[in-house]
């Protein structure tokens, strides 16, 4: 289910579209990385672990169009699809998410256009991360194109969780057993516990610390 353009100046647009939001993930992912050695130096201390980075795939992009019931054009695609660039933030600890959050709004050449905070109001299948979609402008030698990129923000412990997750949705293409659901929802649950547990002893440590320096 490849998307075959069918003219070579469709194919051209389709090439250039692409290459405008693997642009957009790098011009994010270098604002990342440059905020996370800032913060080190600052604050000794780095909130992110690691990044990740992905364009969907043709096919998905086309499978999201139809799930819309919209033709699968390029229009369409840069018009209704959000997450085609995607980059996910990996972080320690809970407190970071918020922390790496708004350093990304604070960039005055990022506009954030949505927020979906699913760390105060998780999925019900215990989903828990904190998305933001921005637009980021990409220079081109005859103009600027403003691209969407699609940030998530979590925990180590959280990203496990969502990876497992993502494996059972597409292995049972949504419908897995009733179990299964239940016991992905028990861990969600243990994730968050654990979470708070490292948060909690992390300050802690730091608090000692402090204690040791005074």
């Amino acid at each position: 289910m490849e998307y075959q353009p069918t003219q070579a100046e469709e194919v051209d647009k389709w090439k250039e579209v692409m290459f405008v939001y693997n642009s957009a993930l790098k011009e994010v992912g270098t604002k990342l990385e440059i905020l996370n050695d800032e913060f080190q130096h600052v604050h000794n201390y780095n909130p992110i672990e690691h990044i990740k980075s992905r364009l969907k795939s043709a096919e998905s992009i086309v499978k999201k169009l139809r799930k819309y019931n919209l033709e699968s054009t390029i229009e369409n695609m840069v018009e209704h699809v959000n997450d085609i660039a995607g980059i996910r933030v990996i972080c320690s600890f809970t407190s970071d998410i918020y922390k790496i959050a708004e350093m990304i709004a604070s960039q005055n050449d990022l506009t954030v256009i949505s927020i979906k905070d699913y760390m105060e109001n998780p999925k019900p299948s215990g989903y828990k991360s904190f998305h933001m979609l921005v637009t980021v402008p990409i220079f081109l030698s005859n103009r600027v194109v403003n691209a969407k990129v699609e940030i998530q923000i979590r925990t180590v412990a959280m990203d496990f969780w969502a990876s497992l997750e993502h494996k059972i949705y597409y292995k049972f293409e949504g419908n897995a057993p009733q179990h299964i659901k239940q016991t992905l929802v028990e861990c969600a649950q243990m994730v968050s516990a654990l979470d708070a547990e490292m948060l909690h002893l992390n300050e802690e440590i730091h608090k000692y610390s402090n204690q040791q320096q005074t």
